[in-house]
This record gives C-alpha cells, structure tokens and sequence, in this order.
C-alpha cells in the first residue's frame, strides 16, 4: 500500500535516522546573499590626489631633463613642444643617445592615469629607464600644498628603474 499502515497503534514514533538538510542549505543561501550584498562595498573606491609628496627630494643634475605632459596631452620637453611620435627621436637628440639620463616626468592633475602611463611606456620603448616622477613638495600631515613655481623630483622612478 502506499500510505504505509502501522501496526503498533501507540503513542510512539518510530525513530528517523536521516538528517535533516533543510535548516543546513536555508542558512548556505542566507550566507549566499550576505556575501553577495557586502562583496560590491568590500572593494575600494576612494578619491586619491596624487601630486603632492612628502618624500626627500633626489639630488637633482646640473641641467635635468624635463619631459611635461600638460592636461590636453600635449608634451613638452624643456620648453619646446613635441609630437608622441617624434618623442624618441628628440630624445635620441637631446641626451646624445645617453640612454642613462635620468628623465623628470611631470603631469598635470588633469592627466588621467592611462595617459601618464602612455607616456611612460613611450619612455621605456625608446629605452629610457631612469625616470623621476615630480610633484609639489608638502610637509608631512599638513595640508596639500598651494601649486607653487617650483618642483621638486620625488625620490624613486619606476620599476625597473635604478635610483
């Protein structure tokens, strides 16, 4: 028969001795949303102004080489203007094929990120390595500092890079 019919008429259960899995996968998908509601607010988004450091600032040469990416992405070295294409070019020309020559990079606030690292891949493809990256001198926990006339090289480069 299918309903199953006791033969005992007591008051007694028969014992189960099965687990009972419900109540163990209610609590796995309960974990499940929690952790899929609090992973997005795990990761970090906060807004970061860069050019400004407290680091010593590296001894700079006689006559240091500044390559200038200004914020409509046009580059400078020194003063004189130059095209991305021409930039290993006239740095072949400038530092006499001296592939040594530290190179001081400074950007613009308004340069995003992948820009200034366009710009330096330009750099490492033309074979120059030694680049110092410039920005304000601030003193430490005070507040950023006022854009003043001039720049200090921060103290380290880029990976790779020899001080």
């Amino acid at each position: 028969m299918a309903g199953g019919i006791r033969d005992n008429h007591g008051d007694d259960l028969q014992e189960n001795h099965e687990i009972n899995v419900t109540p163990f996968i209610d609590v796995m998908l309960v974990l499940l949303i929690i952790f899929m509601v609090a992973a997005p607010l795990a990761t970090v988004d906060v807004n970061v102004d860069l050019p400004a450091s407290t680091a010593t600032p590296a001894q700079r040469p006689d006559e240091p080489l500044y390559l200038t990416v200004k914020d409509d992405l046009s580059l400078n070295i020194g003063n004189d203007a130059v095209a991305r294409e021409q930039l290993a070019a006239t740095l072949e020309r400038v530092t006499e094929g001296d592939r040594e020559t530290r190179i001081f990079l400074r950007a613009d606030k308004a340069v995003d990120y992948g820009h200034f690292m366009e710009v330096m891949n330009l750099l490492r493809d033309a074979g120059y390595l030694k680049i110092a990256l410039v920005g304000l001198e601030s003193v430490p926990g005070a507040a950023p500092a006022v854009p003043a006339t001039t720049a200090t090289p921060a103290a380290g480069g880029v990976p790779g890079a020899t001080p």
